[in-house]
């Protein structure tokens, strides 16, 4: 079972505050373009699609590549913008085998139950020397994401996630080798004004993990804050690369 089930306060949520400006695309833009040099005719699993801002990102970036977007939650796929959109998982991927050129996974990794079955899924589905890249906050890598700073409480929830090492294992032990990690930096609100009215607990797993009281205290600070700090804010997650 995943950390939580989206329904649809939490699908609504998400689309509301998760979703990225195209200034805060742009440097995973470039990330993919590194390391998975799309091309014409490449076929994409992104894979736990959610509302759909990658699949629809990666359409428009990259000419004529095909996405295959996969969704467990039926509240994510009803308010998907991208469609259409299969149900399925990590350990039940509803493609054949060698079906697709690589795997996009997008704050994800944490949901899943068993990694090393959706490892051993994803050898299955990705074509030999095929790429996987993976979008992540790992455990005990928090430091460049500014929620933290205000909901330090949340960080122990943080901590329960794989690390990037146990993912790395577990790919490793399904035939995946380590192409890279990488932090990358993205503009994820205009202020942090613009971030403190807009936050939604639902939408954040961490959030929803801490007690009301916690959260309470880090939606105070964040507000004092924001009446203060200037500028965008920006945060960095993980790239994990695997080939």
């Amino acid at each position: 079972m995943a950390r939580i089930a989206y329904d649809h306060a939490g699908a609504a949520a998400f689309e509301a505050t998760r979703h990225l400006s195209d200034d805060g695309l742009a440097a995973w833009r470039e990330a993919v373009i590194r390391h998975l040099d799309p091309r014409p005719g490449m076929r994409v699993l992104d894979l736990g699609s959610g509302t759909g801002m990658w699949a629809r990102a990666f359409t428009a970036w990259y000419d004529r590549i095909e996405v295959v977007a996969v969704e467990p939650a039926e509240a994510m796929r009803a308010r998907s913008m991208f469609q259409p959109v299969l149900p399925g998982d990590a350990e039940r991927i509803p493609l054949d085998d060698r079906s697709v050129d690589a795997a996009w996974i997008s704050t994800v990794i944490h949901h899943v139950p068993d990694l090393a079955r959706a490892a051993r899924e994803l050898r299955r589905v990705v074509r030999p020397g095929g790429r996987v890249l993976i979008r992540a906050a790992f455990a005990g890598r928090h430091q460049a994401i500014t929620l933290f700073r205000y909901f330090p409480e949340a960080v122990r929830v943080l901590d329960a996630y794989p690390s990037a090492a146990d993912v790395e294992a577990a790919f490793a032990a399904a035939g995946f080798v380590t192409v890279g990690l990488e932090q990358v930096p993205q503009i994820s609100a205009a202020s942090l004004r613009e971030a403190a009215a807009a936050l939604r607990r639902e939408a954040h797993t961490p959030l929803q993990l801490i007690n009301d009281d916690e959260y309470a205290a880090g939606l105070a600070r964040l507000r004092r804050a924001a009446q203060s700090e200037t500028g965008p804010v920006v945060d960095a997650l993980d790239l994990l690369v695997l080939s």
